[in-house]
């Protein structure tokens, strides 16, 4: 106040005399936009840091930002119960994005596409709060909602306030299962094609539920401390009951359940070549190789790999630079993500078809150049946590034909709704 205050005084003792059009240019030339700044911040002081930051973070994701990553940028300077909340409207709205358009587009009357983006994100945020989360105070989600609205299309408030007052959590009949399980409908298409109608629904609801975190803990080491942690039925895989300390790395079920189909055995040499962030290349350490090296066409992704092997930055579709060969290699090759909706479920609604194609493209020739550094007698498992069968199953048939050396021992697939944890796809190639 005592700024808001200052700022006055100012404006009234420099303010020249005239309309408001020029004192308002005058105080521009003369450098005094600044309180406008000011003003505004006095304003959304009255938004708590959650529900702020998750907007922010809404924003950077409909301009094309991974919602992880950009929260775990937005939330570091706010405590653990703000970041917690922002975390859970973030991933709630983006899970339910077709289900709070088609309430918005109810409660309005008018067309989602008529709305100004930062209105669209307030409602949907707003509504996610009132309609899915348990212990949000109804008069917090929409005073706090409405005052977004206000900072960023004030005329927009009557609308927002009025949509909000008519959300309630009765039972809805979907109009549709696009909307139903918030899902593209092409996307359940292929899914219905592939695994049949009651598997597809089933991993279309899977990616709503928010997804448990899973670590890893070697024979040997000791757990986080203060953790709560139940074992799976993945060997050294636990499921963790309590929050992590933030230097926790994370480790999905389903991607510890890779590793293992290489068959590891102490003095192999191993090469991973999509290794970034390392979870992988750290679990196959778990095995006293002879040789690892881990490989990623992303420098900055590779410096997430920890430096227990070497590193090597590049584009593994393009001609390998090793004089040797490698008795074990995996292909966690590059891929569209479908098996990871629950973790990533901007994906749904960023994916086309021409998409995956163009992800088959560089797979294969990933999976090729890997063949032709593996040793004779040697082991490749080609593996994404994809769903589609462009990225898995064509990819291993074309293999096969440009490579008649190599036969496929087995596939293996992990699916959302089916299995915990992430959908994976993987086959063992030997030669």
């Amino acid at each position: 106040m005592a700024n808001f205050r200052e700022a006055i005084r100012i404006l009234t003792q420099h303010a020249p005399v005239g309309n408001g059009k020029n004192r308002f240019n005058s105080l521009w030339r003369k450098g005094y936009l600044f309180f406008s700044m000011r003003v505004t911040g006095v304003l959304t002081a009255k938004i708590s840091p959650a529900r702020r930051t998750a907007f922010s973070v809404l924003e950077s994701v409909a301009g094309g930002a991974f919602a992880s990553d950009a929260l775990r940028d937005a939330t570091r300077t706010i405590d653990s119960r703000d970041a917690r909340l922002a975390s859970q409207i973030v991933f709630g709205v983006l899970r339910y994005q077709a289900q709070l358009d088609f309430l918005i587009a109810l409660y309005a009357g008018r067309d989602i596409r008529n709305f100004d983006p930062p209105v669209l994100i307030a409602l949907r945020s707003g509504i996610f709060q009132l309609r899915y989360l348990d212990r949000i105070p109804v008069h917090a989600a929409v005073h706090e909602t409405v005052e977004l609205t206000k900072a960023h299309k004030r005329a927009a408030v009557g609308l927002v306030n009025a949509v909000l007052r008519k959300v309630n959590r009765d039972p809805i009949a979907w109009p549709s299962a696009e909307i139903e399980f918030s899902c593209p409908g092409w996307l359940l298409d292929r899914w219905i094609d592939h695994f049949g109608r009651q598997q597809a629904q089933d991993i279309a609801r899977a990616a709503l539920v928010e997804p448990a975190h899973y670590l890893r803990i070697p024979t040997g080491s000791l757990a986080p401390e203060d953790a709560v942690l139940e074992p799976t039925p993945v060997s050294g895989c636990y499921r963790a009951l309590s929050s992590l300390p933030p230097s926790v790395r994370l480790h999905d079920i389903g991607a510890q359940t890779i590793i293992p189909l290489l068959d590891l055995a102490p003095g192999h040499r191993h090469l991973d070549l999509c290794a970034a962030p390392g979870n992988k290349t750290l679990q196959a350490l778990e095995t006293p190789l002879a040789t690892a090296v881990a490989c990623d066409v992303s420098f900055r992704r590779l410096r997430d790999v920890p430096a227990v092997c070497p590193r090597v930055v590049l584009d593994a579709a393009c001609a390998l630079p090793f004089g040797v060969q490698f008795d074990r290699i995996l292909v966690d090759a590059p891929c569209s993500g479908t098996g990871t909706l629950a973790r990533n479920p901007e994906i749904k609604w960023r994916l086309s078809p021409e998409d995956i194609q163009r992800h088959k493209k560089g797979q294969l020739l990933i999976a090729r150049r890997a063949v032709s550094q593996l040793a004779p007698g040697g082991k490749l498992v080609y593996a994404t946590c994809s769903l589609e069968r462009e990225e898995n199953e064509e990819v291993v048939r074309e293999l096969l034909a440009h490579e008649p050396a190599v036969r496929c021992e087995r596939e293996v697939w992990r699916i959302p709704g089916r299995e915990e944890g992430d959908g994976f796809y993987a086959a063992v190639l030997t030669v």
